[in-house]
């Protein structure tokens, strides 16, 4: 056989030989993949669809829900009290399988725990929450007291509006000029207010400025200072 003939033949081998190494491969993979049945058929992996939980490190998988479907209300409450269990555990990634039988596993940090019960412990750090450490609260108190510094700065100059006014030559002490709470239907807003939305009023009103955005710095600190000074005063929503 002449080298080209040679060449050609072993190219053929070569791709006769890579397609059997890949169904090869491809029957083995679904071997792996699947169970098999008592007639010898892979069975599928079952449909799942994920929740997950308002830090985005937890998420639940529930077995038989199709992705995007909506979950029945009783299968929605045990996933919501799933991963309200689960934030117990607030520095961890967490993914939680709820089988077709029911059974519960979860996957911490690339540990595996089977069968777990909620409520159960587990061998890594429970969060803090309802239960501060000395040094968690003088951490909370400096933080809010700068807020509220801030706020108290703000509210008595007159950077938030280019008139000169300022919010504490109407309302000392972060005082309304009568009493009232919010929420409530706001005559000047026409719709019901939070005290959010009567800052910006107030902002972009007498002080003929630009409301603040809701994520704003600022607001937040405006808000804590008024809230500061309503410490121990009843919240009576609708009040005026």
């Amino acid at each position: 056989m002449r080298a080209g003939n040679l060449r050609s033949g072993w190219s053929v081998a070569m791709v006769v030989g890579l397609g059997g190494l890949l169904l090869l491969g491809s029957a083995a993979h679904r071997l792996l993949s699947g169970a098999r049945s008592g007639s010898g058929a892979v069975q599928e992996a079952p449909l799942s669809r994920s929740v997950s939980a308002c830090d985005r490190r937890k998420q639940v998988i529930v077995e038989g829900v199709a992705p995007g479907e909506r979950l029945a209300p009783a299968k929605a409450a045990q996933v919501a009290a799933l991963l309200t269990d689960l934030m117990r555990f607030c520095r961890e990634e967490i993914t939680a399988r709820i089988g077709l039988d029911e059974v519960i596993t979860l996957q911490v940090d690339g540990r595996i725990y089977r069968d777990y019960v909620p409520g159960s412990d587990l061998p890594i750090l429970k969060a803090s929450f309802g239960n501060p450490t000395r040094r968690e609260q003088r951490i909370w108190k400096a933080e809010l007291e700068r807020v509220v510094a801030r706020g108290n700065q703000l509210f008595h100059s007159d950077e938030l509006g280019p008139n000169g006014l300022a919010c504490a030559m109407c309302h000392p002490n972060a005082a309304n000029t009568h009493p009232e709470t919010y929420p409530k239907f706001q005559a000047q807003l026409k719709r019901v207010a939070l005290l959010r939305d009567q800052v910006n009023w107030c902002i972009q009103n007498p002080l003929e400025g630009t409301p603040l955005a809701g994520d704003d710095p600022r607001l937040v600190a405006l808000e804590a200072y008024i809230l500061s000074h309503r410490a121990g005063k009843a919240l009576e929503p609708g009040r005026h």
